[in-house]
């Protein structure tokens, strides 16, 4: 059985928005023991939605933020 990792980062090559978001998920994921992982907006027609929002983060499913990751928020909706 495959499971959804609880943090999904929306994301595209060459965007720098979507490396800070990426740095900041990888780092409050590893430290609070929560499962990670990115995808790819252009290799996904199911997420073409989401293409001029990118970064977009995901946790359990719902999104949490556009363009700018904050990690305090990110921590927070972790903790739920």
């Amino acid at each position: 059985m495959m499971t959804t990792a609880r943090v999904q980062v929306i994301v595209r090559d060459g965007c720098h928005l979507c490396v800070d978001a990426v740095e900041i998920a990888r780092r409050v994921c590893a430290e609070a023991g929560a499962t990670f992982t990115t995808l790819d907006v252009d290799a996904d027609p199911a997420l073409a939605t989401h293409t001029d929002h990118v970064p977009v983060t995901l946790v359990d499913g719902v999104r949490l933020a556009i363009w700018f990751l904050d990690e305090r928020q990110l921590r927070a909706a972790l903790a739920r």
